[in-house]
């Protein structure tokens, strides 16, 4: 979707390490023979925990459990209220099929109240409904409820109207009645959705990133925040807050919830920054440095002095970034997928996104924008609309390559979760000191008795790691010790995986394996399928205990090695790696995915039984069919497995470009097999859609950026400077998306901001960054009976702003640049799979 960073930009900052450079490693070394202590009883005070089903929730000082069973579920943060209400059952079910397990959303309360004692809890904005739909497709709800929520808006939500009257964010008498009456407007949104009453909310987070103290502030302003909750009817078994830049709340009342970025858009500096300690294994300390809050914290918070006795759970670990702009970050996918064996590792229980979907702010009644800007006090300058966060699922539900590289470890925290959440941190012999540290190996094991997994990270954003070359682990358990591969191998500059140690296989032990664990399919009688990802570059080993019958298909190789059964040669594929046969057992079957079939991965409900999928297209159930939709190609290609008995029917519905859209019926076609799957393909007929650009309007000379703002950085241009951009007519006839589910204009652009109208409406807008601006139409499908205009403020070649250096263009003299090099139409296809 977007070109990859260049990794070694910034090499020379780091002393020592040139981009060539390897590192000859010994056998890496873990001590994990320690006993796992039993987790201590959780020193929380949790509400309602127990539905009218019997089911229950909990949670001890290590992990939370549901029906008294351990837990380590997947939360995705997305916005209500930044997204068109038609797409949200949509949406939610794609968030389901991407492997998570919680929504969390922020109540803006400025969304909400504009207006003093005006309150809008309807279409967009209604979250009753919101939370109805994520139960419908299957997720459990966390709501945020601030009052202060920051996100991005301004005054972190709260409305001018308070801000400009009273003190907020502290115990004033005044602010807290109307917080309270907030509170009572939530509770009954959320009334007969709670975890008690059979509903799926269950958990409340108050106020955000607060580290502020002083009288009636800190802990009695949270212990008060909570006393209004549970006054308002929001009696849920988890209460948080953010646990980051020393957090104040009162011990036992709340648990703190964590989170790491890969680069820090809020922060000042016009250049690369160092190695970010998101990237290191975590032993001692669950805060991961800086994560922009908004004030200043003067003492270590209580979450560094709770970290014993309350479990390890992450909010917001950034699936992506925001553009803010003085800071304009890109990440690549692995920049974001390699953070999560490094959290998992550093003994993350729960793996919080944000944002995991993209959205779009509303405008204020009087059209104007509710965004941080330093016009308003805030730290930050971000865009009036767009607030995409370069999310897994982009504003208008595209899926992008970061969802794909982060599915295959959701599915593993689904299948092996539960074994996971008792185990305990284990620190390698050696271990990198500082996160510039780019040769020491990084690695972690989690273990609980002699089971346990191996974590490696040899990624760093925009940095080269060393090459670790001639590598084997010994990881030394209570009673034995492991040492893998079977040879030395070189782990390469970017690797990063999960291998199981002694991992019990339906009633097999797997002694260790040099391939991720994914998913396990039961099939009944016909037994369990287990299914692994290669790590790239590694070739793929399966030891097993001693006396296993085991059949190896491809050529792999089978021999005996230390009292284990050593399967070789492993080619990664689609077909039946291993099988095992056990006396009075059901068979095993073992698959290894390359690490691109991997990521196409996931596992569905299909004509009433749990089927691996394979897709490069996007796909999410609804009832009892398979969605899928395609962007830029009309060929729909999968793989189901198991079979179906029956070949499944294909029908295609276009989107409400017209008012009455038709179903038809489309040839689908079995194309054989590709190992165990069974594949079929479908294409639509194809829309070659054009969109016509004429400029209008030249650029004049841009102002030059300002220094100042609470952050003494570049300031975002005052809307007097955007009489200087230059403007663009677009028009895209309607009758050529006929058929389609969905057209993404896409807006290839080089200049400061561009904005996006129809007529005098702004739709959206973005920051250059040489990430592609894209906007879906057919949400507003109305606006496209008029041509639409995009708008470009020019970028000054002196303009103090942090861009990718693969997005800086060359201004060849020139002083300034505001261009539209090129504008697409992307069509996205849809196609319904039934049984």
């Amino acid at each position: 979707m977007f070109p990859p960073l260049h990794r070694r930009a910034c090499a020379a900052l780091i002393a020592g390490v040139l981009a060539t450079s390897t590192a000859t490693a010994d056998t890496l070394s873990i001590d994990a023979s320690a006993a796992t202590p039993a987790p201590l009883a959780a020193a929380l005070r949790l509400g309602g925990a127990r539905a009218p089903n019997g089911d229950t929730l909990g949670a001890n000082a290590r992990y939370l459990t549901r029906n008294g069973a351990p837990w380590l579920p997947v939360m995705g943060e997305f916005h209500y209220s930044r997204t068109p209400a038609p797409m949200w059952e949509a949406e939610l079910r794609k968030m389901k099929a991407a492997g998570i397990d919680i929504v969390a959303s922020y109540v803006m309360w400025n969304h909400h109240e504009e207006v003093q004692g005006k309150f809008d809890w309807s279409g967009n904005r209604d979250l009753r409904r919101f939370v109805q739909l994520a139960t419908r497709a299957g997720l459990d709800v966390v709501v945020r409820v601030g009052p202060w929520a920051h996100a991005e808006v301004r005054y972190g939500g709260i409305p001018d109207w308070v801000v400009n009257t009273m003190p907020t964010r502290a115990n004033d008498p005044q602010y807290m009645a109307f917080v309270e009456r907030l509170y009572g407007q939530i509770g009954q949104q959320l009334k007969g959705q709670l975890w008690k009453d059979g509903g799926h909310v269950i958990g409340i987070q108050l106020e955000n990133e607060y580290n502020i103290d002083g009288p009636d502030k800190g802990i009695a302003h949270i212990a008060a925040l909570k006393n209004l909750a549970l006054k308002a009817g929001m009696d849920v078994p988890y209460y948080t807050v953010t646990g980051w830049d020393g957090t104040i709340y009162p011990a036992g009342e709340v648990t703190p919830v964590f989170g790491g970025y890969p680069d820090e858009p809020w922060g000042v500096s016009t250049r690369e920054l160092p190695p970010k300690e998101t990237y290191a294994f975590r032993f001692d300390t669950r805060v991961s440095g800086d994560l922009g809050a908004q004030t200043a914290a003067h003492a270590p918070g209580t979450a560094e002095t709770d970290k014993d006795v309350t479990p390890f759970l992450g909010a917001e670990y950034g699936a992506g970034l925001p553009f803010m702009y003085r800071r304009r970050t890109v990440v690549s996918s692995d920049d974001i997928a390699a953070m999560l064996p490094v959290q998992l590792g550093s003994g993350v229980n729960l793996m919080g996104y944000y944002m995991f979907h993209g959205g779009r702010n509303p405008l204020s009644l009087g059209g104007a924008g509710m965004e941080e800007s330093t016009l308003s006090g805030g730290y930050n300058d971000t865009t009036m609309i767009s607030y995409d966060f370069q999310a897994p699922l982009g504003p208008d539900g595209q899926q992008r390559k970061v969802l794909e590289k982060l599915r295959p470890y959701h599915l593993f925290l689904h299948a092996y979760g539960a074994r996971l959440a008792p185990m305990t941190v284990r620190k390698p012999a050696l271990s990198p000191a500082r996160p510039d540290d780019l040769t020491t190996a990084r690695f972690a094991v989690r273990s609980e008795g002699d089971r346990g997994f191996l974590f490696v990270n040899n990624h760093v954003r925009q940095y080269p790691m060393a090459t670790q070359k001639t590598t084997q682990f010994s990881v030394r358990l209570p009673g034995q010790s492991i040492t893998l591969p079977s040879q030395p191998v070189d782990i390469a500059d970017g690797a990063y995986f999960i291998w199981p140690l002694n991992l019990d296989l339906d009633g097999s032990n797997l002694h260790y394996a040099t391939a991720q664990p994914v998913t396990l399919l039961d099939q009944g009688k016909a037994g369990v399928l287990a299914v692994f990802a290669a790590s790239a570059g590694v070739p793929v080993e399966l030891s097993f205990d001693a006396g296993a019958r085991v059949a190896a298909a491809g050529g792999a190789q089978i021999s005996n090695a230390d009292g284990h059964t050593l399967v070789t040669g492993v080619q990664p594929g689609a077909g039946a790696a291993v099988t095992v046969q056990r006396d009075g057992k059901r068979p095993l079957t073992i698959v290894v995915l390359t690490p691109e079939q991997s990521q196409q991965l996931s596992v569905v409900e299909l004509a009433g039984q749990r089927r691996l999928l394979l897709t490069a297209q996007q796909a999410y159930a609804d009832g009892k069919a398979l969605q899928m939709r395609a962007t830029g190609d009309n060929t729909f290609r999968f793989a189901i497995y198991p079979a179906l008995a029956a070949a499944p029917k294909a029908t295609t519905t276009g989107a409400a470009w017209t008012a009455a859209p038709r179903t038809a019926t489309v040839a689908l076609r079995a194309v054989g097999n590709d190992g165990i799957f069974q594949t079929f393909e479908a294409v639509l007929p194809a829309r070659d859609v054009k969109a016509s650009v004429t400029q209008t309007r030249n650029a004049q000379e841009a102002p030059p950026v300002v220094i100042g703002g609470t952050a003494r950085a570049a300031v975002q241009p005052l809307p007097e400077s955007f009489k200087a951009a230059a403007a663009w007519q677009i028009s895209v006839p309607r009758e050529q998306l006929k058929g389609l589910d969905d057209a993404l204009l896409q807006i290839d652009f080089v200049g400061d901001i561009g904005r996006l109208y129809a007529g005098t409406r702004m739709l959206d807008d973005w920051y250059y960054s040489g990430y592609p601006w894209q906007y879906g139409l057919r949400q507003q499908a109305a606006v496209l009976d008029q041509p639409l205009t995009v708008s470009v403020l020019p970028l000054r070649a002196d303009a103090p702003v942090y861009l990718p250096k693969e997005a800086r263009p060359g201004f060849g003299g020139a002083t300034q640049m505001a261009t539209v090099r090129a504008v697409r139409v992307i069509p996205v296809y849809q196609l319904r799979i039934t049984p």
